[in-house]
């Protein structure tokens, strides 16, 4: 049997994987749009949507969200498996959410 080298074992495990550098000028791109998100959240406050507010708010929301776990939680760079496990965290939002809004707006609001 051939010995591996330690570089040669971690590369074999499933769980090993290579650090990603980000420069500031990434997080200095992303902290401005998480900025202007929240400016644009403050505006959309402003603006009578009726139902739509709340949809509106939420879908900002989730943006910034997604921003936030891309980069400066390093998502992107990490394995498939990773971006699974978060994608079908958002997929169980997304579900419980519209379960949520569908209720809110399928009520006789004042009707009773």
């Amino acid at each position: 049997m051939s010995e591996l080298t330690q570089k040669e074992v971690l590369d074999t495990e499933p769980t090993h994987h290579d650090e990603h550098i980000v420069s500031p000028k990434v997080y200095g791109v992303i902290f401005g749009a998480l900025l202007l998100g929240t400016a644009i959240t403050v505006g959309a406050s402003y603006l009578e949507l009726g139902d739509f507010n709340v949809i509106v708010a939420l879908a900002i929301a989730c943006i910034k969200a997604v921003l936030v776990i891309l980069f400066f939680m390093h998502v992107k760079y990490s394995s498939r498996l990773t971006k699974l496990t978060v994608a079908a965290g958002f997929f169980t939002f997304f579900v419980l959410i519209t379960m949520s809004m569908t209720d809110y707006i399928s009520r006789a609001w004042g009707m009773w």
